[in-house]
């Protein structure tokens, strides 16, 4: 949309905003909906007109304290959809862009390291590319020592037929890993941690947490093992020399330290200093490799001849093309000893906290890292297969004079070329590809320069594990997975450097050359490497497993089953290595993994074992609808009408323990009143009730309506809670004890709710405690104070800091606060001696159900044949570990003269259902009338409520009904007489009976639609459980929950 701009003359868009250029400017607003935030004025759109609505942009994606762009809010769905509020020149008031003050966002500020480049990026610390960073810390880490020392007799052992199949085995380990990787590195922002932040992020805290410990440590220990490497072989040079300063060990000790202090000075430098380090080392490296393969071309002398290396030669490449396994060797074993030369890969993920771009940086710098490596060795090894024999004698004097002698045996190639090393078949040689080590620097151009190789191959090694263990260890100490490393989370100067995570090293490092036996760790490093490898290839195959709609990653040259095979390879080949070490690294993990578990670390990283397991569960719930119910699986599942889940913690508790491990538990709240309203508060309510059930660790879901009645909602989740089969099927709620003072209203709403339950079929449970249910107004004014409370500590903070000095604001800030605080205390203060006493007893009822249950009975009345619910909740309580020292006693009513037939009729029907009671009781004067003190109680109980109209004539007494008609007629009274007074006497017998009982459970009496009144129900419930210990009425919905058949 274009105007034409007549100062001048130009075409202008309408939409664009010269001050979008400028550095914002931010008022104090406030929104209808209560929300109070710094923003930004409303700008035109990008539609030409003020709208509320913004267009997509990436500010609205960021995490609070992103050190790469401002964040900003889009406007919420009720400012949009409720919302129309103008300020004083007619705009709309939108807010657009919020200060980073860390709302709504779960992770540390300025640690949102997006791909976006900062302005500033030259001001802040270094940033790597992907050669620096990754591509030449990954060559450094896989070319070892192993290239100069290992690799021909490797190919001696296996011949090069068998090496280019260990070669290329461990290639395919490490580029599916590599491939796995760059899947997950692509997947989104990639922050510091390396291989941790990956897992961690990817399966969650409990992989990531156990599986970042062991790598650290391993990157500590492989520091002291290849220190040790350099030092033996600077240890050797002193021997040769014969000038070692005290003996072998304690020199390797010496030079081992000396050395890790030089490369911990490098690292603490900086990462600049270390990154230029690598390069000079790379270089030296370069130049030693290029030299092997310039003296393959070297005419070779005749000492050079006497110990195998002759050039190339087609019958010396033959030769070496079978395998020639020694004493003890075979395939898997030669390979366990090249694979570790193969790792490294990770060498530029570690640092990916101080990569530039790490999303392009680690797959390119990886991969090809592991292509040149591989073609590196695979090189080497077949020049070093055409040149060198497997035996040689090293002496000169060895050839052979005489012509025409027939060559065959082992050393048939050197005898053709004129040398007899048949000597090598019955006695031990020391030179030739299986027998020395020092075969590249026989073969080199000049041989000190393959010393330099071995020197700078294992300095770099150990500096790069020196600079990766501390970054890993950091990042898992910032994630604060285990509270008591949060120490080492610190970071120092402008790149963050871990400090303390280097002098940890430092120190780990030491023990380890001083009093480490590195033959056994060796292995050990190598199986925690492998195992960080697999669960990089899990976590690329789960993530594309559970088809979350996050998982998209940007690097697409991946296949979830190529990613699981790797994994696979990756398990198989820990054993082949060490089977004991691999064992070993399998039972730290799970114990590590075990103990995050238990600590529950509070973290939300929306790992892909979240979505598997929401997938699992839609499965799983699909599957089961699919099944009809049947009566052996019959689970009790909860609708428990709670209100808030803390205002009624006996019901939830009691709730709990009839489904926890067994079936669902909701826990159920209705808001009444004007729809803005309500909605608000139930929004705001959602989270936080769920967020302490699983603090308390009850195992159930809240849920919540918002109605301007509240029969109306509880219909609503009546009707539509659960999924599936994982559908409510018992209403739990509590005796409503005030229904005499409640007002009809509320009476003929709670009775209603019992009726709407009978007709929905559910099982219905009402519970009933003398002290009270409802803790609502304490846990108000708990919070109150707490806030209070909050708030005077923060304000005092703030004077502490102020040197504790009272003056100007402060002084006048702290009166305040002091007002505000003395106010609220006088409102939720100390209440009378009198209610102070009953909320006492009323908090020690509500956690009642909590505590183990002393030892005594839970009561059952099982007066009706509901089904059996009224038999299975109470056995069901007697399987909990708070109640198994309550035995089950049995009332049943029982004609006179008949007890004893009755007795064992219900005692076979309990051993029918393998229900076990401590007694059966017959109750055989139940149909006696109550004695005329308890109708007395029932009387004045109903005498409000009663009509009356019995005197009055017909006229007068239809016009009574119609005018009240929700009192209780003398005609009403006269007709249920027999219930009413059944009532009663229940009352009086379970005083006699069960007044000493942990629990009642009686059935409890149904009151038919439109004959019985919404008041004289409320009387039978009342004067049923009168004066009792905790009761629960239940009244299943008279379709069979037990049964006796298999």
């Amino acid at each position: 949309m274009e105007r034409y701009n007549s100062n001048g003359g130009e075409h202008v868009n309408s939409a664009y905003d010269i001050t979008l250029d400028e550095p914002p400017v931010y008022q104090e607003l406030t929104f209808s909906n209560g929300d109070h935030r710094t923003v930004r004025p409303s700008v035109v759109s990008a539609f030409g007109h003020d709208t509320l609505d913004r267009v997509p942009n990436i500010d609205f994606y960021r995490n609070a304290g992103s050190v790469s762009g401002h964040r900003a809010v889009r406007p919420s769905l009720q400012e949009l959809h409720d919302v129309f509020q103008k300020v004083s020149n007619g705009a709309i008031s939108v807010p657009d862009t919020v200060e980073d003050d860390g709302e709504g966002s779960n992770v540390n500020l300025n640690e949102d390291l997006e791909s976006a480049v900062p302005n500033d990026n030259n001001k802040g610390g270094v940033k790597f590319g992907w050669i620096r960073g990754v591509l030449v810390r990954c060559m450094l880490n896989i070319w070892g020592v192993m290239l100069f020392i290992r690799l021909s007799w490797v190919f001696g052992e296996a011949g090069w037929g068998l090496g280019i199949v260990v070669i290329a085995l461990s290639c395919v380990v490490t580029t599916i890993t590599g491939l796995s990787m760059s899947a997950i590195c692509t997947n989104g922002v990639v922050r510091g941690g390396g291989a941790y932040y990956l897992i961690s992020r990817s399966l969650g805290p409990e992989f990531g947490g156990s599986i970042g410990l062991i790598f650290a440590f391993a990157n500590a220990v492989a520091v002291a093992m290849y220190v040790v490497g350099f030092a033996e072989t600077v240890v050797d040079l002193l021997k040769e020399n014969d000038v070692l300063m005290v003996d072998v060990i304690n020199d390797i000790r010496i030079v081992g330290c000396i050395t890790v202090v030089l490369l911990l000075g490098i690292s603490v430098a900086g990462m600049e200093w270390e990154a230029k380090a690598q390069i000079i080392l790379l270089i030296v490296l370069l130049v030693a490799i290029v030299n092997v393969f310039v003296g393959t071309f070297i005419p070779a002398t005749d000492t050079k001849k006497s110990q195998g290396f002759f050039n190339y030669n087609s019958k010396i490449f033959l030769e070496n093309f079978p395998p020639n396994f020694s004493v003890g060797e075979n395939f898997f074993s030669v390979f366990s000893i090249f694979f570790p030369a193969a790792t490294g890969i990770l060498a530029g993920a570690n640092i990916s906290g101080d990569l530039r771009d790490p999303q392009v940086a680690i797959p390119k710098g990886t991969l090809l890292a592991i292509v040149i490596t591989g073609i590196t060795y695979l090189a080497v090894a077949l020049c070093v297969s055409a040149t060198v024999v497997h035996n040689a004698t090293g002496n000169i004097n060895d050839t052979i004079s005489a012509p025409g002698i027939l060559c065959n045996g082992s050393a048939a190639a050197a005898c053709e070329l004129g040398w007899d090393f048949s000597s090598c078949e019955v006695e031990e040689c020391k030179f030739g590809s299986l027998n020395n080590f020092q075969v590249m620097t026989m073969v080199s151009g000049f041989g000190p320069l393959i010393i330099a190789g071995t020197f700078s191959a294992t300095l770099s090694s150990a500096l790069a594990s020196l600079v990766s263990a501390p970054k890993v260890f950091q990042a898992l100490c910032k994630d604060n997975i285990y509270t008591a490393l949060h120490f080492f989370a610190k970071g120092y100067g402008k790149n963050n450097e871990p400090i303390r995570g280097y002098v940890l090293t430092f120190i780990i490092s030491v023990a380890f050359i001083v009093i480490g036996d590195l033959n056994v760790i060796a292995p050990i490093i190598s199986n925690f490497f492998l195992a960080s490898y697999a669960l990089i290839n899990f976590s690329c195959f789960h993530a594309s497993y559970a088809k979350s709609p996050g998982w998209r990653p940007a690097y697409k040259y991946y296949n979830m089953w190529m990613s699981l095979l790797g994994a696979l390879l990756c398990c198989a080949v820990m054993f082949v290595i060490n089977w004991w070490a691999a064992l070993l690294t399998y039972g730290i993990e799970i114990l590590l993994y075990i103990y995050v578990t238990v600590k529950k670390p509070d973290v939300n990283w929306g790992s892909s074992t979240q979505a598997v397991t929401f997938v699992s569960a839609v499965s799983n719930a699909l599957s089961l609808s699919g099944v009809e119910d049947h009566v052996k699986n019959f689970r009790p599942q909860i609708l428990a009408l709670t209100g808030s889940a803390r205002s009624r913690p006996a019901l939830l508790d009691l709730a709990h323990s009839l489904s926890k491990n067994y079936g669902l538990c909701l826990t159920c709240e209705v808001f009444v009143g004007p729809r803005s309203e309500a909605l608000n508060e139930m929004n705001a309510g959602m989270e936080r009730n769920q967020l302490w059930l699983r603090k308390t660790k009850r195992k159930a879901f809240y849920a919540a309506v918002a109605c301007d009645d509240f029969r109306d909602g509880t219909d609503s989740l009546l009707q539509s809670s659960g999924l599936g089969r994982m559908k409510p099927n018992i209403l739990m709620t509590g005796f409503k004890s005030n229904w005499r003072t409640a007002g009809t209203e509320a009476v003929q709403t709670y009775v209603g709710i019992l009726h709407d339950a009978f007709d929905f079929e559910y099982g219905t449970v009402l519970l009933r405690m003398s002290e009270g249910l409802d803790v609502s107004h304490i846990v108000e004014a708990e919070d109150e104070m707490l806030k209070a409370a909050k708030e005077q500590q923060e304000l005092d903070n703030d004077m502490m800091s102020n040197g504790g000095k009272s003056r100007g604001m402060f002084r006048k800030s702290r009166k305040s606060s002091q007002q505000v605080l003395a106010t609220r205390v006088s409102v939720c203060g100390p209440p009378p001696a009198q209610v102070a006493k009953m909320n006492e007893k009323l908090v020690a009822a509500s956690a009642q159900f909590k505590n183990k249950q002393p030892k005594g009975t839970i009561d059952v009345w099982w007066l009706f044949d509901d089904g059996g619910l009224t038999l299975l909740l109470p056995y069901i309580l007697t399987t909990r570990k708070k109640w198994k020292d309550c035995k089950l006693r049995i009332f049943i009513a029982g004609q006179p003269g008949r007890s004893e037939l009755d007795k064992q009729e219900m005692k076979s029907l309990l051993d029918k259902f393998r229900i076990n009671c401590s007694d059966i009781n017959v109750i055989e004067d139940i149909h006696v009338k109550p004695s005329s003190n308890s109708l007395k109680t029932l009387d004045d109980m109903i005498e409000p409520f009663r009509l009356h109209e019995g005197f009055k004539d017909k006229a007068q007494a239809e016009a009574m009904q119609k005018e009240h008609p929700w009192k209780i007629s003398d005609e009403e009274l006269m007709r249920f007489e027999e219930k009413t007074n059944l009532q009663v006497r229940l009352n009086e017998l379970l005083k006699k009976n069960s007044n000493s009982a942990n629990l009642i459970i009686v059935s409890m009496p149904i009151a038919r639609k439109e004959s019985v009144s919404d008041f004289l129900y409320m009387a039978w419930l009342d004067i049923l459980t009168k004066d009792l210990p905790p009761t629960l009425l239940i009244r299943g919905n008279h379709k069979s929950v037990l049964t006796f058949y298999s």
